[in-house]
């Protein structure tokens, strides 16, 4: 009544009783069969169009990481020589965020920026805390914020042969890690440094990871905050770990969302705490909801 393999069956094997009889009477029933040669052909040219794809794929990745190292080498260099040389940092903070901007913008990753209003005037010292998921999150923050601020950093870069200088004329602070008593001055240093104006930029995780997650935060932002009776402005990052990730050098392309949250004013709360040490944790905890709301990244501490 038909060719060989007209019956149709499951996968299992079982025939397909129904289904055989619908193609029996709508006559296509035992149809021609292809050539061998031609299924083998298809087979092959499913196999291959995939990995074509995945091909194209990966030179584009390719081509792309090529092309936003290139920018990046050419706009650095022109914003290298311009810190270095303009007088003021006002002046080297603007031509960082162009440059910043322009990279931004040449290489096709959107920037978003909600809360610049809960920013406070730029006359008033504040300490700004910041979860930290790549090498881009300096960069991101020099890309959104209108007014110099002054990274806190470990006294290891400030020896570094190019990064030291340059860190040094965009006004960053450096602090010690394992000699405690310099790290109590250093502490007193920030303190006195918000007081006078200045707005302070912290990590506070103190590092990052290659996996996704919040990690635990240090405790140097909050109690400087503490001391010196400050605003404490959350910013959570999110987008920049998938976009150049630990331990990696191969940009990808990607959005990035900036939130600023509410500022956290520790003379307000310092009523309500026991001692700095008190609203030093206070601040933290606070913060660390907020930048956790932000960033869409689960709690690893």
């Amino acid at each position: 009544l038909a060719p060989p393999q007209s019956i149709l069956k499951t996968s299992s094997g079982k025939i397909r009783r129904t289904a055989s009889r619908e193609a029996y009477e709508q006559g296509a029933f035992g149809g021609a069969q292809r050539p061998l040669a031609w299924q083998v052909a298809r087979l092959a040219l499913g196999a291959v169009i995939p990995q074509l794809r995945a091909l194209v794929r990966q030179s584009s990745a390719l081509l792309y990481a090529a092309y936003a190292w290139v920018l990046f080498v050419l706009l650095g260099s022109v914003v290298l020589a311009l810190v270095g040389t303009l007088p003021t940092l006002n002046a080297r903070w603007y031509a960082m965020r162009f440059g910043a901007r322009s990279l931004a913008r040449a290489c096709a990753i959107p920037i978003t920026v909600h809360g610049l209003e809960n920013l406070p005037p730029p006359e008033r010292g504040c300490v700004i805390v910041v979860n930290h998921a790549s090498y881009l999150d300096g960069y991101v923050l020099v890309a959104t914020l209108l007014h110099p601020v002054s990274f806190i950093a470990k006294t290891e870069f400030q020896r570094a042969r190019v990064l030291g200088p340059f860190l040094r004329r965009i006004g960053c602070t450096f602090v010690e890690r394992f000699d405690r008593q310099q790290g109590i001055a250093d502490a007193r240093r920030l303190v006195e440094a918000a007081r006078a104006g200045k707005w302070l930029a912290f990590f506070p995780e103190g590092t990052f990871t290659r996996a996704p997650g919040l990690l635990p935060f240090h405790l140097g932002a909050f109690n400087a905050a503490a001391a010196a009776r400050l605003p404490l402005i959350p910013i959570a990052l999110h987008g920049t770990r998938s976009l150049l990730r630990d331990d990696s050098w191969f940009p990808r392309r990607g959005p990035i969302r900036v939130t600023i949250g509410a500022p956290l004013d520790a003379a307000l709360l310092a009523s309500e705490a026991r001692d700095d040490w008190s609203l030093a944790l206070r601040l933290r905890d606070a913060a660390r909801a907020e930048i956790l709301r932000g960033s869409h990244e689960p709690d690893l501490a």
